[in-house]
């Protein structure tokens, strides 16, 4: 990894490069229902401040992780996310980060996101919406 890399605001974000592109490609891989949630989760984590660039990329990492088991079993999304998406993904970032401020706007984009792929998901199960 180079100094630049080691050092730089966009490591410190979001984790050494590979990582991030690692995670992007499992992300992609996902049915378009869970990768929107994952994609809104990952918007809302961007808010926090990260403790360092590993911990950020093992938060990431983790995420994915969480969400690919939920495809393999089956797990809909609002059983991974509960009631309140904001809540879970304030929870889920606090085991990585210093903590930061969310503006109301993006507590309603994650709230909002998660429902829509909720939408999806229940769609694609022949469930009304």
């Amino acid at each position: 990894m180079s100094d630049v890399e080691k050092g730089g605001f966009i490591s410190k974000v979001i984790g050494p490069k590979k990582r991030w592109r690692a995670y992007k490609a499992r992300v992609k891989e996902l049915p378009e229902n869970y990768r929107a949630a994952v994609e809104a989760i990952e918007r809302y984590a961007m808010h926090f401040v990260p403790t360092d660039g590993d911990s950020n990329a093992s938060m990431f990492e983790d995420l994915a992780d969480l969400f690919e088991q939920a495809v393999v079993n089956g797990t809909p999304i609002r059983e991974i996310v509960g009631d309140d998406p904001v809540e879970f993904a304030e929870v889920f970032v606090q085991n990585y980060s210093e903590g930061g401020y969310v503006p109301a706007r993006a507590r309603k984009q994650l709230t909002d996101a998660i429902a829509r792929a909720e939408g999806v998901q229940g769609a694609e199960e022949g469930a009304p919406q």
